[in-house]
Formats: C-alpha cells, structure tokens, sequence
C-alpha cells in the first residue's frame, strides 16, 4: 500500500512539471506564432494579463491538488481550473457571445460562483460538488440568455457547463466516499 501511494505521489510530481511546462508553452505559442503570421498580434499588455491568469490558475490548481491525496478530488480539482481557463481565455480572445459584445462579461460570474462557492464551502467535496454544479447552471443560463444574441455562441457556451458538471461529479464521488471511510492526513485536507 505504502508503494503504491509513493507511485500515484510520483505521478502527479510528474503531473505537476507537465502542467507548468504546458503552461508556459501556452504563453510561448503566441509569441511563436506572431513571427509566422499577423493574425496573432498580441502586445506586451497581452502577455502580462495572460501571463497573470496562467499564473493564477496554475496556483489555484495546486493550491486544490494539494489538499487532497484522493485522485478523484485531484482531477475534479484541474477539471475546474481547466474550465475556469478556457472561460477566461475564450472570453478574452472572441467572447463567448458574439465578438466584443459587452454581454461576454457577465461570464465572469461564472467563475466568480465557482471561486466563491469553493471559499465558503472551505474547498470541502460535498461543497465543491454544489459549487460546481451551480457554476454550471449559471454558465447555461448565462448562455440560454445570449441566444437571440448569436445562436451558435451560445451553443458554444452551453457545452462549457459539461466540464463544470464533470468537475461536480468527482467532487460528489469524494464526498460519497468519505461517507464510507473518513481520514484526513492534516486539518482541512480531504481524501478520495
């Protein structure tokens, strides 16, 4: 048991290093590109505030991977971060609903529910479960609302309630489990 505990904390060093390695070839990939094409023109207020955000949820994701040995939290953890990302970044880089359309910054609540609801339910699974699933409700609604605007963005946005669920769904499968077997290796952190 011992050994196999070693292996899945070897793992996600592993884990680690890959996504901080992503992380700055997704802030490189820009600076590539606009050497090869003028679609891609991003100054250096674009990199800084990219460069904050990547920054922000590489830690957000630690912070959450490290409070818990479980891989079930872990992965509804970067699934969360992942979706909060790609929100941020599609809302930035076209919008959601339509282009420039001062509607997209209503999906900020998005992560400002999902980031909320985590602090108040102390990033505890049962919490997290309802966080995520309220992040996906706002998310569709938001999107529901923005079809008269541009059908197929909001379409578009409608599918980023998935990860949210998904995210929910682990979440929910820590806390079912901890119903089980309740061990917690320091004050706060979780299991499962």
């Amino acid at each position: 048991m011992a050994n196999e505990a070693i292996k899945l904390e070897g793992g996600w060093k592993i884990m680690r290093i890959a996504g901080w390695s992503f992380a700055a070839i997704l802030l490189l990939l820009p600076a590539v590109a606009m050497q090869f094409t003028s679609e891609v023109d991003w100054d250096a207020r674009d990199f800084i505030i990219m460069g904050a955000v990547i920054g922000m949820i590489g830690l957000g994701t630690e912070f959450l991977v490290r409070r818990s040995s479980g891989t079930a939290y872990r992965i509804g953890a970067v699934v969360a971060m992942a979706t909060a990302f790609l929100t941020i970044w599609v809302n930035l880089a076209v919008g959601m609903i339509g282009d420039e359309n001062p509607y997209n910054l209503l999906f900020f609540a998005v992560i400002l529910v999902a980031l909320a609801g985590s602090i108040l339910a102390n990033f505890q699974p049962a919490g997290m479960a309802r966080t995520m699933f309220a992040a996906a409700a706002v998310q569709a609604l938001l999107a529901a609302l923005g079809f008269t605007t541009d059908p197929r963005g909001a379409i578009f946005s409608m599918t980023f309630a998935l990860p949210w669920i998904l995210a929910a769904g682990l979440f929910r499968r820590v806390d079912r489990d901890q119903g089980t077997s309740t061990v917690s290796a320091a004050p706060g952190s979780v299991s499962g």
